[in-house]
């Protein structure tokens, strides 16, 4: 019995398809094997001059030796790091243009619910950089010398002192708000569009105190143009091992840090964002960035695209948590 015409069809379009899927099979590896052809962009949502900055610069710069082609860094500052990170959502899934990101991403998954874009949906994970604790530190004629003293004086006049921070849903904003709520005292947010802008009111003594990535600040607290509080890990840092913890200060429980990582628009071949996240994973498993980075007080980390994705998700819970019970909100 001869076939009819519809079932005839119906195989023909069937190993079409297979033969189509099989193409994409082939194609992905080989996408993979030729990228990149030509620059990366790296949007980078925050100011220059800040960790994500200059962290981003050194992998980018390391990215191009490995892979032949330049990746460049593009600074998008602006909204808490919306500007720029709706700005890679928004482009071609094709791996060139990343996201240099941060916490402060996930923080805005739960302080920032609105946004244009949700991180998990629109992105991909590729790869962690690294992370840090943060240093508490008062502008030079601050009459605290301790963390004790910061909470004698804010108990004692709520509202008067003031921090800040490199904008809403920053790990230098939500450092404050933690310490805000655990010590249970009334110390006002000032948000900038990033960090070097708050960082030279501090240093200026318009501002009186901010929570700052230690790689940034330490160099400024040795030569006394800020005076150095307390460090946020769960021990002290060893960049700056005389200062104590804020947890040991008068804050028990309290630790804050900042960490990066890089992420790629949803859709990215898979071939692509594993040929990215093994690149990176041999910069921050080199021994001599290692070396590098634990000298300025940052740690190295190294993941696979899943564990990544694991720890963003858990990172994003924790955050949701740590926004409701702070009662931080977007200024």
């Amino acid at each position: 019995m001869q076939p009819t015409f519809q079932a005839a069809r119906t195989r023909r379009a069937a190993t079409a398809c297979l033969a189509g899927l099989a193409l994409l099979a082939v194609a992905g590896p080989a996408a993979a094997q030729d990228y990149p052809s030509r620059p990366v962009r790296v949007i980078v949502p925050f100011a220059p001059g800040g960790s994500a900055d200059v962290f981003g610069r050194y992998v980018a710069q390391r990215l191009q030796e490995s892979m032949g082609q330049n990746f460049i860094i593009d600074n998008r500052p602006g909204a808490g790091s919306v500007i720029g990170t709706d700005a890679v959502a928004k482009s071609a899934p094709d791996g060139y243009t990343l996201l240099l990101m941060s916490n402060t991403h996930t923080v805005n998954e739960s302080l920032i619910p609105n946004k244009p874009f949700q991180l998990m949906r629109d992105f991909v994970a590729v790869a962690p950089l690294n992370y840090s604790d943060l240093v508490l530190v008062g502008k030079p004629g601050l009459a605290a010398g301790n963390v004790a003293d910061v909470l004698r004086a804010a108990k004692a006049n709520p509202g008067v002192l003031t921090y800040a921070s490199s904008g809403p849903g920053t790990p230098y904003h939500m450092a404050g708000e933690l310490f805000k709520a655990m010590a249970n005292v009334n110390i006002v947010h000032i948000p900038y569009k990033g960090s070097g802008a708050a960082r030279t009111d501090v240093l200026g003594g318009q501002v009186d105190m901010m929570f700052d990535a230690i790689p940034t600040m330490s160099e400024q607290i040795k030569a006394g143009k800020v005076k150095g509080l307390a460090t946020t890990g769960a021990s002290r840092s060893a960049v700056l091992p005389d200062m104590p913890t804020v947890s040991e200060s008068g804050v028990p429980g309290y630790e804050a840090t900042i960490w990066l990582g890089v992420m790629a628009p949803k859709g990215t071949p898979a071939a692509v964002v594993n040929k990215l996240n093994a690149e990176i994973s041999k910069i921050t498993g080199n021994a001599d960035t290692r070396k590098a980075w634990t000298a300025q007080g940052t740690t190295a980390m190294t993941m696979g695209v899943e564990e990544f994705h694991r720890y963003l998700d858990a990172d994003i819970a924790k955050w949701a948590k740590i926004v409701k019970i702070s009662g931080a909100k977007v200024d």
